[in-house]
């Protein structure tokens, strides 16, 4: 097998060593937990040469972590998942839901009735796990539908067409190439994310304050008058203040 193959492979001796090191490559990792939404080849590629990455983790902004393995399990790829977890990777309860594997989602639960309100990565409840799915989870799916409460998304108040043109835009904070904020139409709403970064969809809040997926502690307040529009992003004693440039992103 590659695998196989890998490990006979004598190793060379490196002849520079990356700032990250001994950490996992940031961009490997990257590659990782995207691939595993859907790209079995790639991921396959990937982890047969570094089996480690099967554990891959990847912060997208404000604490949002996903892993491989939770990229696999939102998005039902159940061959992806199995994959994973062959080569290592921890399956949760969101991974439990998506295989349909009602004993393992049943006993969490019955341990511990609040775990069903727990979202998985960017806020995705327990329930959409289990219709991701599809028909081999659907007693999950009927189960999880039967509590009430595990499906539950992020409040999202209406934002007019209007009120949501005058906020998009880049945002300065800082003197640096990269010390801006784009604001943008994306993911279903509108989307904040540091230039070069990934963005992060916005869920109203009321008021034009908002908060990002996977982190609803987090508050991205918004002013706008007069043409000028300013947004202050606060996470716990962390405070950025940026004010929309004239340019476009």
């Amino acid at each position: 097998s590659r695998l196989a193959a890998a490990e006979k492979a004598p190793a060379t001796p490196s002849t520079g060593v990356s700032d990250s090191f001994p950490l996992q490559d940031p961009d490997l990792v990257r590659q990782t937990v995207g691939h595993s939404h859907g790209k079995l080849p790639e991921l396959r590629a990937l982890v047969e040469a570094r089996p480690a990455l099967a554990n891959a983790a990847i912060d997208w902004g404000f604490g949002d972590w996903e892993t491989a393995i939770g990229a696999a399990s939102h998005t039902g790829q159940r061959e992806i998942a199995e994959f994973l977890i062959q080569h290592g990777a921890r399956p949760d309860l969101f991974t439990f839901a998506m295989l349909g594997n009602l004993a393992a989602v049943r006993g969490a639960l019955e341990a511990d009735p609040t775990l069903a309100e727990v979202k998985g990565p960017h806020g995705i409840p327990l329930l959409a796990h289990a219709k991701a799915g599809g028909e081999q989870a659907t007693a999950v799916f009927e189960y999880l539908t039967g509590l009430g409460n595990a499906g539950e998304r992020y409040r999202d108040e209406p934002l007019a067409d209007t009120e949501k043109k005058a906020l998009l835009g880049e945002y300065v904070f800082g003197g640096g190439p990269r010390d801006r904020l784009v604001v943008a139409e994306g993911m279903g709403g509108m989307t904040l994310g540091r230039i070069g970064g990934p963005p992060r969809r916005l869920f109203h809040q009321g008021g034009l304050v908002f908060h990002p997926g996977g982190a609803p502690a987090v508050r991205d307040a918004f002013e706008s008058a007069g043409g000028r529009a300013s947004v202050r992003v606060t996470e716990a004693d962390r405070i950025v203040e940026a004010t929309r440039s004239a340019s476009k992103p």
